[in-house]
């Protein structure tokens, strides 16, 4: 025979998991030192730019 489980328990087991996975990412997107934070946007802004450059003018 199976084990008896309490269903509110998984429920919330479950909720926790999830709960636990979203803050592991937002830890991840808002726990950066703002040197970290420029870095990425001076190096994003330098990509667009680059790309930009490259653009035709067929118009």
């Amino acid at each position: 025979m199976n084990e008896i489980v309490n269903l509110r328990r998984v429920r919330k087991a479950k909720a926790r998991a999830l709960a636990e996975a979203e803050a592991e990412a937002n830890r991840i997107t808002h726990g950066r030192t703002k040197t970290e934070k420029k870095t990425t946007k001076a190096k994003n802004d330098a990509a667009q730019r680059k790309h930009d450059g490259h653009k035709r003018d067929d118009a």
